[in-house]
């Protein structure tokens, strides 16, 4: 037996109401530039609407005129979608509380996660959407997930309820040490001021 080993997200498809609600959030909220519009080949009555969510990776909605948004929380049984996230930049996510009450948009306030910040609300149809901040950059050549694996298991061993920026910033540090060589020998901390 072998696994489907899978590189990354492809896209993600929803079922969205009427088109130009769609564009309106996807792009005029949440600045998705809308790439591709093409019919849902697979259903002629829709079409399928294709948005850039800033990483080349896509989100694209199915749309029929005769659906109306629904601003009810959508289900979150077993199999459903909990929430969809979004990385946004430190400048953005401090705008985010001010730009979403300038629209009349409820949300949840800064919610902070230890390992990055985010704030909640939801889309016309009722999908909570998750805005996201990381609080850290990872070292050059290692990838978010490297520092969350590392950090977890600082974390682990340090019996700690979750992940902190004390946990983070020694990931980062075992990583560069890992990855990056040295010419010195000894490449513990030091004190030259003493």
């Amino acid at each position: 037996m072998r696994k489907l080993q899978v590189q990354g997200v492809h896209h993600i498809t929803l079922t969205g109401a009427d088109r130009q609600t769609s564009i309106d959030f996807w792009e005029g909220v949440l600045g998705m530039p809308f790439v591709f519009d093409q019919p849902n080949l697979d259903n002629p009555d829709e079409g399928h609407l294709y948005f850039d969510p800033g990483d080349g990776r896509l989100i694209t909605i199915f749309t029929n005129e005769t659906r109306k948004a629904d601003r009810r929380r959508t289900p979150t049984d077993p199999g459903c979608v909990h929430h969809l996230a979004f990385n946004v930049s430190r400048a953005t996510f401090l705008q985010v509380e001010a730009r979403l009450e300038a629209r009349g948009i409820g949300h949840s306030g800064p919610k902070d996660r230890g390992f990055m910040d985010s704030i909640y609300f939801k889309d016309p149809l009722g999908l909570l959407i998750e805005l996201a901040c990381y609080k850290f950059e990872p070292p050059m050549g290692c990838t978010h997930a490297d520092v969350m694996i590392e950090a977890h298991r600082r974390r682990v061993a340090a019996g700690d309820h979750h992940i902190q920026e004390v946990h983070l910033a020694d990931a980062i540090e075992h990583l560069v040490e890992m990855r990056q060589q040295s010419l010195s020998s000894d490449r513990l901390p030091k004190n030259p001021y003493v």
